[in-house]
This record gives structure tokens, sequence and C-alpha cells, in this order.
């Protein structure tokens, strides 16, 4: 090997320990740069992918404490329509009693028909349900959407001041609970999938890693040998050329 080409190989070299990467072109290795590409294809995918479950996540916590504080209006309501049965009371106690009620009501229907997140309604039964695209292909998971409203609740027209029935409160709460229990358990396996999506994106950032990144102590190690031959061969060439002079030399003082 002559002086120029161990040149071309340790500026090749010096570009490839610039760029960290030992693969840069598919000349350099085609099969690996096509197995790096496929493991970058599903690295940004698992990437992604543990975003939209995140970003679902955070949908399902807003829904969840809406859920909360309407289970809160709803066990006030029961108080108060327990209190409303006391013989003691009449019309004009229980006329002041629905009062309180109908706001309650209303904070009930508000959180119904005005949770949000990002200006998708999520508790007035307006989305179906929701898909988390929480795989590389985006493909995932799809949650339930509830409909939380007083007609869909069975407590539209609830009033203490003619006939009612406790059964119709007892029913609401329920619903509510299992609604949160679902929330729960949606929020739960979530969190699992995502932890899934960030430790395989580890693992394949590492095998992608030792597929194109360059051995740096080895490059360097190779760039110190080539760099020392390029010295003894240039320093050859001018012990060489000094020979050469003084053969010349001395023919001529012959």
């Amino acid at each position: 090997m002559g002086v120029s080409a161990i040149g071309s190989s340790t500026d090749y070299l010096y570009g490839k320990m610039a760029a960290g990467k030992r693969i840069q072109t598919a000349a350099d290795d085609a099969a690996g740069l096509s197995i790096a590409h496929k493991l970058l294809k599903e690295n940004n995918g698992l990437d992604v992918g543990a975003s939209n479950i995140r970003d679902s996540i955070g949908a399902v916590n807003v829904m969840d404490g809406a859920l909360g504080t309407m289970q809160d209006s709803l066990q006030r309501i029961r108080e108060l329509s327990v209190k409303s049965m006391n013989g003691l009371y009449g019309d004009s106690e229980r006329k002041m009693i629905q009062n309180e009620i109908d706001q309650l009501m209303e904070d009930v229907q508000r959180s119904a028909v005005g949770t949000q997140y990002n200006q998708l309604k999520l508790l007035d039964g307006s989305m179906a349900d929701m898909h988390v695209a929480s795989n590389p292909d985006g493909t995932g998971m799809k949650l339930g959407m509830e409909n939380v409203t007083l007609q869909n609740l069975g407590i539209g027209g609830y009033n203490v001041t003619g006939k009612f029935s406790l059964d119709d409160i007892d029913g609401a709460i329920d619903r509510i609970s299992r609604a949160r229990s679902r929330a729960g358990a949606a929020t739960n396996a979530m969190e699992h999938a995502y932890n899934y999506n960030k430790r395989a994106s580890q693992e394949l950032t590492g095998s992608r890693s030792r597929i194109e990144d360059l051995d740096m102590p080895k490059a360097v190690s190779e760039q110190k040998k080539n760099r020392l031959m390029q010295d003894y061969r240039l320093g050859m060439m001018r012990r060489q050329t000094q020979d050469g002079s003084m053969v010349l030399k001395l023919f001529q003082n012959m």
C-alpha cells in the first residue's frame, strides 16, 4: 500500500469517526444498512405509540376527574333525598332541598356535556370509543367512552317534592362507579403498554447501535496505526531520496 492509499484510508476513517457511524453508505455494509433502517422504523413506531398512549392516559385522567366530581354530587343528592323523606319537613322545606338538588343536577349535566380533551367530548356519548394507536403499525387498543348525561343515568327530572325513588340515584351512582372502574382498568392497561413500548424501543436502539455505530476505541487504534505507517513510509522515502543524493555526489566527485 502506497502513501496515498494510506492517506485515503485515514481520511475515510476520520469521516467515520466524525459521524460516529460504521455504516455511512450501502457500500460499507448493504445488509447491515437495510437491517438498521428496518429497526429504525420499528423504533420510531414504538416511540410514537408511547406518545399516543401518554396522550390517551391524559384524556382518561381528565375523564376520571370529571366522573369523581359527578360521583360526589350524586352522593350529596342522595343525602338530600333521604333528608327530604323526614316527616318533619313540609312542602316548603322540600322545595328548598330541591333547589340545592337542581344545582347539583346542573353540575352533573355540565360535567357530562362539557368534559373535553383536545376539543373532543368524553362523557356525553358522542364518542363510541377511542382508538389508541399504541403499536408501530398503528393498531392498538380501543377505549369505550361513557354517556353519563342525566337522561342516560336515568335521573332526568329527578324531584323530591313529588314521588321519587332512591333506587334511581343509587343506580346513577353505581353507573358512575362502574365507569370509573373501567377508566382505572384502561389506565393500567395503557401504562403496561407504555412501559413495554419504552423497553422495546431501548432494546431496538441498542441493536441498531451495535449494527451501524462505529467501535470508537477500535477506530482510534486503527487511525493511530495508519498514521504510524504513513509516517514510517514517508521517512523511508526521505531516506531513500537522501541515499540517492549521496550516491550521485560520490559519482560526481570521482
